[in-house]
């Protein structure tokens, strides 16, 4: 019938879906709505008050609820907050679903905990006092969660899903797990933006606890036995069509109140007919229906955004809807039902361990193991006749994987686990909902969204996230990637594959922020850029873009692509060049490729062992590679800054762990830095981290070192793992020589090794203190070593101390070594320069061939090369006689017409400087020499120019001109007057034979030089001295000659060699000239 009292409707939100809760008193209404806002009415007031409102969401309210001492909302922003009772004022966020909207909160009656309801496979029973005791129920569904509500004792809890199922949980103190699962109840929807999905589905407990009450998928409301969880009744009326939208008990459960279409309608539990009838809003349907707990009154929401109250909905004379009654105060208990015997005895407990070895779908193998392949890494086998049996195992190939990402199960993933954030994603079958966090959110700000093209693959930067979906029909493989804080509204980017291709590994990198990247930038954004983005697609290539989606490059992929990860300059990628080989070896390589100029600088191959896949590949906090493999080996690619000089460090042993003695663990890892390796714990056979999120847990790193001494082996493995770390800071140096951070880094070092010295001075161990030592930095560190030497009274070890100190003052630092390595390393690695075809037309460069040079001088020592060079060393040089003479195989001049014309210039000039009738001037005598035999003034008094040579040293060709020249000077009295014009002529240059001598005489001076010399002393001289080749004096004569000239350039009336030095010396006996033509102009 219809009801004679009339509701009263206030505007409270937008269009879409709204809800609504009562305060515990009864005395607030708090609705939310898609405007992000819950606003609080007071009940006692007129649709004319102005209600106040919470604004601290971010997006759309779905769900409300009050609990004991506050009031909670939920929405599409997937967190839960708290609020001071009846007031608007935020007390705090209470949990949150990763991404994933909120569909429902439901509180327990104690009004102490709160069931969380999301587009998850999970429910999170969050304690109120106690936010951190989380309570997670999963397994039970296979789509999201829309509705949940608890049983009257709280021990039961049932969940609603989009599957069309009903699953019963039963919740201690203890644990929590699946009592039962009602199926073909409740309509399945899977669409959310439905107008379906938006149905209360909700399994509505009677307060008595024995059953509840759900809008069944044939337009019933059914009633389901809490003992047989099966239905016991239903509530239909003919003159009703159409689904029940909401649904709704009195607080004594006298009443049931219901929505369909634009109508309301009141239910008699007892009499299971419509009591009463109340219009809705015209073109809309309610969607949340709830009784007040206090009062008689009945309120709704519905699509328009409206909300109804209908006070006194249950008329006066009727039972009333809050006073408990007989039929409603009997309180059902929680009973469990006892399962059924075994007909044939005790079965095996098929959850307990140990329970049936064979589950569900079994073959029993009567062939025992003869069916079985053998495991990997298996060689051989030891048969019964003692013989080996080689058994080959062909290795099967790791394939393609993201670092940091699992695979989908329940229905959620992680794409990307680093030290920058979390990308998680739940699967809503039509499409993808995707959550980004940060571990530091004052420096980036998360966010979600929904992923209609459902990416596979992530990364998550320094600057930005990175995503790819997969080719899916007609549309192809793209990637995404959006930028964090971008200052412009068209920061997001997308790169479309060519049709076919797919990608197979994303790589975000770039340099870390310098300032907050949470709040868009209106000034033009961070200097430091969006990083660099690096794809590899299934084509075999790897393609490089700027964060702004710049294509730069696109290089080739040497064998098979495996997986690869960006830090702030380079790019690290892992490829398999050719295939795995039977022993085991996945045969991988990582290439290091520059960000800046693309260069190759390392390609190393992994150090797997055997039998094992890689696991993951990150950077540390220094930006240095590093990878982790099946085996538990953590290693550390050390030098990576010196082109192809670096190699792999094993860091860590994870198997060597003291937490892990005993315990069935492994590691799944996040990040490195230089003392802690942050990962997830991992147990049992777990291959991957679940949900929720665990948290992260840091480990101690150690090297692998095998010395056990419980004093010094943690000494010496704190200094090799910090001058690890050591090493690569210094080699990003650069030109620098060194830095703060690093100089007191290796002042802590110094301190460490003088420990290790001490210890070795004490037990006298000084090749261990020398070598000690040789690694310390600083002078002071060892000038500290020498003074524990002499304080042990180490004298000799002190002294040796006190020499590795004055060699390190007087070399070069270690740091300037380094610095000249790192200089070196550039040199050495530099491009060789090619010139361009056909533009290069300078001559050819020289060769140097030794072996065809021209032959040179070489200067005989003897006696007679010594006074030829003692004769040089006293005088000016003579002139050169002719530049093109040339010594004869036999030790002889040869002469050509050009000695001719010189000797005749030179004769000419001498004639004319003597006058007809000059007489010759006396000589005077030089100072003695030391060697007076060798000396020129003995050369020059004691022969006569004018001497003939002997036959020997006649030349093989004679010049008939030359002799006539000769003839013709000797008959010229005047001649000896141009030996002053010759005096002041002077050429420093001479010409040298084979041996080293000087060239032969011209003719005119060949004469000179052959007069003889009849003292006796001479005699004596001559016949004491050794035999002097004839061509040697002939260069003395004339370098005595030479001088003499030089020494007297006045003396105009002086002759040459003419007077013998001492009176009583004989006359000299001139010679016969040779017979010459005598010339006509003389």
């Amino acid at each position: 019938m219809p009801s004679t009292s009339k509701a009263i409707s206030n505007s409270a939100h937008q269009q879409g879906q709204t809800c609504i809760a009562f305060s515990r008193d009864g005395k607030i209404a708090y609705t939310g709505g898609l405007d992000t806002l819950v606003r609080i009415w007071h009940t006692d007031q007129g649709e004319d008050q102005e209600p106040e409102a919470a604004y601290e969401a971010d997006e759309g309210i779905t769900a409300v609820a009050a609990a004991e001492g506050c009031w909670l909302s939920g929405g599409h922003d997937s967190d839960v907050r708290k609020y001071i009772p009846g007031k608007a004022q935020f007390d705090g966020l209470v949990t949150s679903t990763a991404g994933a909207s909120i569909r429902c909160l439901a509180v327990d009656p104690s009004g102490k905990r709160v069931a969380v309801a999301s587009d998850e496979l999970s429910v999170k029973i969050v304690d109120l006092d106690e936010i951190t005791n989380v309570v997670v129920l999963e397994g039970g569904h296979k789509k999201r969660i829309r509705k949940t509500t608890w049983h009257p004792s709280g021990s039961i809890l049932t969940t609603s899903s989009s599957d069309g199922t009903i699953v019963a949980w039963s919740i201690s103190d203890t644990e929590a797990k699946v009592e039962n699962v009602i199926d073909g109840i409740i309509p399945e929807v899977g669409d959310p933006e439905s107008p379906e999905f938006m149905h209360d589905c909700s399994a509505v407990w009677h307060p008595s606890g024995q059953y509840f009450f759900a809008a069944s998928r044939t337009h019933e409301i059914v009633a389901i036995s809490r003992s047989t969880w099966t239905k016991t009744l239903s509530l239909s009326d003919p003159n009703i069509v159409g689904a029940t939208t909401a649904l709704a008990l009195s607080t004594n459960g006298v009443y049931l109140a219901s929505a369909c279409k634009q109508e309301i309608l009141v239910w008699s539990v007892q009499t299971k007919r419509v009591l009463w009838r109340h219009p809705g809003t015209p073109n809309a349907f309610p969607i949340q229906i709830a009784f007040s707990p206090t009062e008689n009154l009945l309120a709704w929401t519905d699509t328009e955004g409206v909300l109804s109250r209908w006070r006194d909905a249950i008329p006066t004379g009727s039972p009333d809807p809050v006073r408990q009654t007989a039929a409603s105060s009997a309180q059902g208990t929680t009973t469990k039902r006892n399962s059924t015997p075994p007909l044939w005895g005790e079965e095996p407990d098929v959850n307990a361990e140990g329970g049936d070895p064979y589950g569900d779908d079994w073959i029993i193998d009567d062939l025992g193991d003869g069916m079985e392949d053998e495991p990997e890494g298996t060689k051989a086998i030891h048969a019964g006749d003692g013989f080996v049996k080689e058994m080959v195992s062909i290795t099967k190939a790791q394939p393609a994987f993201q670092p940091g990402s699992t695979p989908m199960e329940n229905k959620k993933r992680y794409l990307a686990y680093n030290m920058v954030g979390v990308i998680e994603v739940t699967d809503q079958d039509t499409h993808h909902i995707v959550n980004v966090e940060f571990h530091d959110r004052s420096t980036r700000k998360g966010y979600h969204f929904t992923d209609h093209f459902k990416y596979d693959l992530g990364s998550l930067g320094e600057r930005g996230a990175l995503f790819a979906c997969p080719p899916e029909l007609d549309h192809p493989a793209q990637v995404i990637y959006k930028p964090y804080g971008t200052w412009s509204t068209q920061g997001d980017w997308t790169y479309a594959l060519p049709k076919g291709q797919r990608v197979l590994g994303l790589a975000a990198g770039g340099e870390r922020p310098m300032r907050s990247l949470r709040d868009p930038s209106s000034s033009g954004g961070d200097i430091q850029g969006q990083g660099n983005i690096v794809i590899a697609t299934s084509s075999g290539d790897l393609t490089f873009l700027s964060g702004s989606g710049i294509e730069r490059i696109v290089l080739g992929v040497e064998g098979e692509y495996v997986t690869m990860a960006a830090a702030e300059e380079y790019v690290l990628v892992v490829h398999r060049p050719g295939a795995t080989t039977i022993d085991g070896s996945q045969s991988l390589v990582a290439t290091l490729i520059s960000f800046e100029d693309f260069q190759v600088l390392q390609e190393k191959p992994l150090p797997i062992p055997k039998g094992h896949t890689l696991r993951w590949i990150g950077t540390t906090d220094e930006g240095a590679p590093a990878i982790y493999d099946s085996a538990g080996y953590i290693h550390l690619m050390i030098h990576h800054r010196r082109p192809n000089r670096a190699a792999w460090a094993r860091l860590m042993d994870t198997n060597l762990l003291e937490r892990k003695q005993g315990k069935d663990e492994s590691y799944w890892p996040v990040g490195l830095s230089q003392d802690t390796f942050m990962c997830l714990i991992l147990k049992g056979r777990q291959e991957h981290p679940g949900f929720p999120r665990p948290l992260i847990q840091e480990l101690p790193v150690r090297l692998p070192f095998r010395n056990q001494d419980p004093v010094d082996s943690p000494i010496e493995e704190r200094i090799a793992r910090e001058r690890i770390h050591v090493n690569l800071a210094r080699d990003a140096l650069g030109d620098e020589l060194t830095s703060p951070e690093i100089d007191k880094r290796e002042v802590e070092l110094d301190k460490q090794l003088l420990k290790l010295i001490q210890a070795s001075c004490k037990a006298d161990k000084a090749p261990r203190v020398i070598e000690l030592v040789k690694r310390l930095h600083f002078p002071n560190s060892i000038a500290a070593a020498s003074q524990l030497a002499a304080f042990y009274r180490l004298i000799g070890l002190q002294e040796k101390i006190e020499a590795i100190k004055l060699w390190r003052e007087q070399n070069a630092t270690p740091a300037e070594e380094g610095r000249e390595g790192r200089q070196g390393f550039v040199y050495e690695d530099a491009p060789l320069a090619r010139p361009k075809p056909f533009q290069n037309f300078n001559p050819p460069p020289k060769v140097d061939r030794p072996g065809l040079a021209r032959s040179a001088g070489i200067v005989e020592q003897t006696e007679f090369t010594a006074s030829s060079v003692a004769i040089r060393a006293g005088r000016p040089r003579a002139p050169q006689a002719s530049a093109s003479r040339s010594t004869s195989p036999e030790g002889k001049r040869k002469r050509d017409d050009n000695d001719d014309d010189l000797s005749s210039a030179i004769f000419d000039v001498e004639v004319k400087r003597r006058a007809v009738g000059e007489s010759d001037a006396v000589v005077p005598s030089p100072k003695p020499s030391a060697q007076p035999i060798f000396s020129k003034d003995w050369a020059r008094s004691k022969k006569n120019p004018f001497a003939r040579k002997p036959e020997l040293n006649k030349p093989i060709q004679k010049s008939e001109s030359f002799f006539n020249k000769v003839e013709v000077a000797e008959k010229r009295p005047a001649a000896a007057k141009g030996r002053e014009k010759e005096k002041d002529k002077k050429d420093l240059s001479r010409q040298t034979t084979l041996f080293g001598l000087p060239s032969k005489l011209p003719a005119e001076k060949e004469k000179r030089a052959k007069k003889k010399i009849d003292a006796a002393p001479d005699a004596e001289v001559a016949k004491q001295s050794p035999p002097v080749d004839s061509q040697a004096m002939d260069v003395e004569s004339q370098d005595a000659t030479l001088v003499e000239s030089q020494a007297h350039p006045d003396s105009s009336d002086e002759q040459m060699d003419t007077q013998p030095l001492d009176t009583d010396d004989e006359p000299i006996e001139w010679p016969d000239s040779p017979p010459a033509a005598v010339n006509d102009d003389d």
